[in-house]
């Protein structure tokens, strides 16, 4: 379950209380759902019964106990948890390694994404005002990009024009004139610390993962060093590993099998579940606060997660195909799906071969 889908959940409960007479409040339009705060507890927490207490007129841990109630039991959530003076804090099921790998490859690249409900209103478009230097640019690019993958409409603006050749570059494009702000939209200043020197000559890829890499309080590095096919490199480690699952599925192909989600036996697994099953956070979290360099270090992470697992995928010396190779080839498939899948997002390709 992604923070969105907790959120709408929480909406429901909210929803039912009202109808069922419990609570006699105006639905609100969305819920806030985040990690639990200090003496929290569980996987998220929201604080909805507080901001609903005064108009019910009721005591605010009473308006939480009213909501756990309709939340327990609801699909997904495992326990739900009042601290404080009205916080419902809730524990999620977890999904089994083989459900997991499957949502993720039925959802292909856009796993994590945000589908709105039919019904549910729009968010308020958010302008994205950049500073005239090629890193914040690239920054307001990528949060726009992250932004409209969770539901919202995102504009990016600038102070001044950028030069065509930072678009040509760096493949960024600016939305709406500063002069001409598009309405209803609260502006959001972009102000990272520029760049050192000029990304241009590292190329589109290169040098967007140069400027988003780092967080944005960070100086980037520009250098030769993110060109280079080298471990040390972190962009070529996850293209390489997204490169090498997809081979994997050629080789696979060609000994005549394909993945099919299913037990996985390996010490990795654990590991790499977690992190597929983090990618939906991680959108959001980047969504929210407007950065990249969020998403651009948890591709790392996985691409160090699963390559190590590569290896044994496939059949050795005289093995036959089984379902424990079609399953762990399941599993590299996912990897590589939220690798290519978060590169699209920050806006760099995710070659098949490298």
């Amino acid at each position: 379950m992604t923070p969105v889908e907790l959120s709408r959940t929480v909406l429901r409960a909210v929803r039912r209380a009202v109808d069922g007479g419990e609570l006699d409040v105006d639905v609100p339009g969305r819920v806030r759902v985040g990690p639990p705060g200090p003496g929290g507890c569980g996987d998220y927490a929201t604080g909805i019964a507080l901001q609903l207490a005064r108009p019910a007129g009721q005591p605010p841990y009473r308006v939480a106990e009213v909501l756990r109630a309709h939340l327990t039991g609801a699909d997904g959530i495992a326990d739900v948890v009042l601290t404080g003076p009205g916080f419902l804090n809730i524990s999620l099921h977890r999904a089994a390694p083989a459900e997991l790998v499957a949502d993720v490859l039925r959802r292909g690249p856009r796993y994590g994404h945000v589908v709105p409900e039919d019904g549910e209103g729009a968010r308020r478009p958010v302008g994205l005002r950049c500073e005239h230097h090629p890193r914040a640019l690239v920054v307001a690019d990528a949060a726009a990009r992250i932004l409209r993958s969770q539901g919202t409409l995102a504009r990016v603006s600038c102070t001044t024009p950028p030069p065509p050749e930072w678009a040509v570059a760096l493949g960024v494009r600016v939305d709406v004139d500063a002069g001409r702000p598009a309405p209803d939209e609260p502006p959001v200043d972009i102000r990272p610390v520029p760049a050192p020197g000029d990304p241009l000559p590292l190329g589109r890829d290169a040098g967007r993962w140069a400027l988003l890499h780092p967080a944005a309080h960070d100086r980037p590095r520009i250098g030769d060093e993110h060109l280079v096919q080298r471990e040390s490199n972190p962009l070529f480690r996850v293209r390489y590993a997204h490169a090498r699952t997809r081979a994997l599925a050629r080789n696979a192909a060609d000994l005549g099998f394909a993945a099919e989600p299913g037990p996985v036996e390996h010490p990795d697994t654990h590991g790499m579940c977690a992190l597929l099953a983090d990618h939906p956070r991680v959108l959001a979290a980047a969504a929210a606060h407007h950065a990249p360099d969020r998403l651009a270090r948890h591709l790392v992470t996985v691409a160090d997660a699963v390559l190590p697992f590569l290896p044994a995928v496939l059949p050795r010396g005289g093995e036959k195909p089984s379902a424990a190779h079609r399953a762990r080839l399941a599993l590299a498939e996912a990897a590589g799906t939220v690798l290519a899948g978060g590169l699209t997002l920050l806006g760099i390709d995710a070659p098949d071969h490298l």
